[in-house]
């Protein structure tokens, strides 16, 4: 076979077989294809689509591209959740010990801070001590010894993904949901998983704000994933404003130790937190029902069995042992704290989300080159949500900040991204729809 050819039959709008995918695959991971033909065979996918067997190609071969990892000495079943990403999503720092302490294993592989969402990765990276890229070894001891373990990709792990994605994200085909689909779902099928469930964002500061769009990638995922042999549901969410009433990377550390603990739950984070975790219980066949899983894992979160695992699990990967506690003391702080003065009087109709998260990579929460260093302290606190009654000059939220002048643009920049009407909006339920085969 010639890499040409399968670029010319794909160019040409002609089905790929499994085994043409899978020897494009290998030259992808080995280098035997260039990057001129990869970048060829990412633009006629772009225009010409896959079906799904082509798409279940295509993930299972970059799947194979590396190691795929063996959780069958574990006692339980082994199922993870992956986000499509938002502003304040912090939700896996509180979903994987919570379904842990239901009897799960949860191995969770997280990545950095994509463009304006924060990347999940970062924020576990604000916890002094806290290994987020162990070797195998840790991998597998912190799984077993705590039933989760959120840390980064390996080198190891769907190696033709990494650099497909590379490749994608100079060439302006990042926006195709087969190849998305397959990115997502390789690295997840390489952590041995035997279930799934995906959180696919809808709103202004998701990457596909229209729910048309974020249907069809939800649809295309779960189909995919089953296709592949993995169970999988996905549900679609809200994100037409911060998940978390936190944006950044400490404050949403903080804000979910908050949350386990019982100190402070925001209601849409809960309900979004919860129904995840609920559908990861009936995947796993830990539960037969929704409604019994509901009761399981809101159970694990009130009875302090999650935070003891969170805590378990930070101390394993290198953390705090007595991180839980004493989170404060152990987690940055910004030395500027500022309130952001509402500009308006009324109810908060609309809040710019995407600007929201711009704003604390502004601040050095974030990155606008991938060998950026990441400031864990910034970051945005006790932001309003929809519906919250203002008067002019209320605290819209606090900004951290590392100096005077980016406090101030930050401010400038939360007060331009809240709209105010005059009557409470209608309230949006954070979980839009279902999705499952």
């Amino acid at each position: 076979m010639l890499p040409q050819e399968i670029i010319r039959a794909k160019r040409d709008g002609k089905m790929l077989g499994s085994e043409e995918i899978a020897f494009f695959a290998r030259g992808i991971a080995t280098g035997a294809v260039s990057e001129g033909q990869i970048a060829a065979f990412a633009m006629a996918v772009f225009f010409n689509g896959m079906s799904r067997d082509e798409a279940v190609g295509l993930t299972l071969a970059m799947r194979d591209s590396g190691d795929v990892l063996d959780w069958s000495s574990l006692d339980g079943p082994v199922v993870d959740k992956h986000s499509t990403g938002g502003v304040g999503d912090n939700v896996s720092l509180m979903l994987a010990p919570i379904v842990a302490a239901c009897g799960a294993y949860v191995p969770m592989i997280s990545g950095r801070g994509l463009g304006h969402t924060g990347g999940t990765l970062d924020k576990m990276d604000s916890i002094p001590g806290y290994v987020s890229q162990p070797d195998k070894a840790l991998f597998e001891k912190t799984v077993h010894g705590a039933g989760c373990a959120i840390i980064g990709q390996t080198a190891d792990l769907a190696p033709a993904d990494k650099r497909f994605y590379a490749i994608r994200d100079v060439t302006a085909t990042v926006e195709s949901i087969p190849l998305i689909t397959a990115s997502i779902l390789s690295k997840k099928l390489a952590a041995g998983l035997q279930g799934l469930v995906l959180d696919v964002k809808a709103g202004n500061g998701a990457f596909m704000a229209k729910t048309r769009d974020a249907t069809a990638l939800a649809e295309s995922l779960v189909a995919v994933a089953n296709g592949a042999g993995l169970p999988t549901t996905a549900l679609l969410t809200d994100m037409d404003q911060p998940l978390a009433l936190a944006a950044g990377n400490a404050v949403e550390v903080r804000n979910a130790v908050d949350f386990l603990t019982g100190d402070r739950r925001d209601g849409r984070l809960e309900e979004v937190t919860l129904s995840l975790a609920a559908e990861m219980l009936v995947t796993a066949r830990l539960a037969e029902t929704l409604r019994e899983a509901m009761e399981k894992t809101r159970e694990a979160l009130t009875s302090g069995r999650a935070a003891e695992v969170f805590g378990r699990m930070v101390a394993l990967l290198g953390g705090p042992k007595d991180f839980v506690s004493r989170a404060a003391h152990y987690l940055p702080t910004a030395p500027i704290v500022r309130e952001v003065p509402s500009p308006g009087k009324g109810f908060v109709g609309s809040i710019e989300t995407r600007d929201l998260g711009l704003t604390v990579v502004a601040l050095g929460g974030g990155r606008t080159r991938p060998e950026d260093a990441v400031d864990h302290a910034v970051g945005l606190t006790a932001l309003q949500p929809i519906g919250a009654e203002m008067e002019r000059g209320d605290p819209l939220a606090l900004v951290h900040a590392r100096d005077d002048a980016a406090a101030e643009a930050a401010i400038q920049a939360v007060q331009a991204a809240y709209g105010f009407v005059p009557l409470r909006p209608r309230a949006i339920r954070p979980v839009k729809r279902r999705v499952a085969e």
